[in-house]
């Protein structure tokens, strides 16, 4: 699957914007704050979820536009597929797939978007919330209904946490109604997140030592099992806490450098970079693998952090691999990339095929 034509209008720094891109490597090129990872945010947004800078709807609107935005593609098969807001309502996400109306969370029976930005080079030494975040995307990508299970487990504890907050006593069976609400998507997130670790871990492990660090991993913490039961048995203890104190949103997900036997934290930032990057391509092509249909991948900025060995590598390892998008600020950093090759300048929200 391909993004063949890409339309912004109004989006970020860019007023009018027309890609053409085919299979293949897309290479933007451009000065920084040009717009090139903006690029990437919109076709991040043509998947469930807040695009890659998770930033508030109303931020993505062009600074002196109508205060809305677009984001409209057609793909390899013929599709149509966009996303925005109305001008009326700027925090309000519109979606539309072949002209009628849809929910976010369809987008992915369309679309598995993969993305690697340098945002998440400290994703190793962050809290456990953004490690779930960034197994939370490995999982949809494998299960699409990951989402919609997501929301709703999240729906139900906000719910159960206010009522707990309260200064008056919760009603219990509205309490059991939440709870057995919360075990019922907890149990499907789970058992995403674990199907997707242990396939992942498996690849990685069967891959020979290579230019990118093989990663062991393992998802830590309480899973789902007699969830109803122990929230229901810490409702006083939740009440005081402020918070749900049991559950898969407090798993977290274990990375190992496993040449070294080292924990991913304690590795050196070039490690983590490349532990980072070896996960990512690893779980591009299981996806390609069980769903028979490449991702596309955005790679922000990546070619700049290898050397020239390791970075032609990498264009060998995702030749014929689906379509990758890649920004960089030096144009000579892709010299290397086999063809097929749609090149593209960027300079000011405008861009010019190279």
């Amino acid at each position: 699957m391909a993004v063949t034509r890409l339309v912004l209008t109004d989006f970020r720094n860019h007023a009018d914007t027309l890609l053409t891109p085919g299979a293949g490597f897309v290479v933007l090129a451009g000065d920084n704050g040009a717009g090139k990872t903006n690029v990437l945010e919109a076709v991040s947004l043509l998947a469930p979820g807040r695009g890659l800078r998770r930033a508030p709807l109303g931020d993505m609107a062009r600074q002196g536009g109508t205060g809305g935005f677009s984001v409209a593609a057609t793909l390899s098969g013929g599709s149509e597929i966009g996303t925005g807001t109305l001008t009326t309502a700027p925090e309000r996400r519109v979606v539309r797939v072949n002209g009628a109306s849809a929910a976010a969370t369809s987008l992915g029976e369309w679309l598995t978007v993969l993305w690697l930005t340098p945002a998440m080079d400290r994703l190793f030494v962050e809290p456990a919330s953004e490690r779930r975040r960034f197994i939370d995307r490995l999982a949809l990508a494998l299960a699409p209904g990951h989402a919609h299970h997501s929301a709703r487990y999240e729906a139900a504890m906000r719910e159960r946490n206010r009522l707990l907050a309260a200064e008056e006593p919760a009603d219990p069976d509205w309490l059991t109604a939440l709870e057995a609400r919360m075990a019922e998507h907890g149990a499907t997130i789970d058992q995403a997140r674990r199907t997707t670790v242990a396939a992942l871990a498996e690849s990685l492990a069967d891959q020979p030592p290579g230019p990118f660090a093989r990663a062991g991993l393992a998802l830590e913490g309480e899973g789902a099992d007699d969830l109803a039961a122990r929230l229901r048995a810490g409702r006083a203890r939740d009440a005081a806490a402020g918070r749900t104190l049991t559950g898969p949103h407090r798993q977290d997900l274990a990375v190992t450098h496993l040449d070294k036997a080292q924990p991913a934290h304690l590795c050196s930032t070039g490690e983590q970079k490349a532990l980072l990057l070896g996960i990512v391509l690893a779980h591009a092509e299981l996806v390609a693998m069980r769903t028979g249909r490449a991702p596309i991948l955005l790679l922000d900025e990546v070619a700049a952090h290898l050397d020239p060995s390791r970075r032609t590598a990498l264009f060998d390892r995702l030749a014929g691999r689906g379509q990758v998008w890649m920004t960089g600020t030096e144009p000579q950093l892709f010299a290397s990339v086999p063809k097929p090759l749609h090149r593209y300048r960027v300079a000011g929200g405008i861009l010019g095929e190279v």
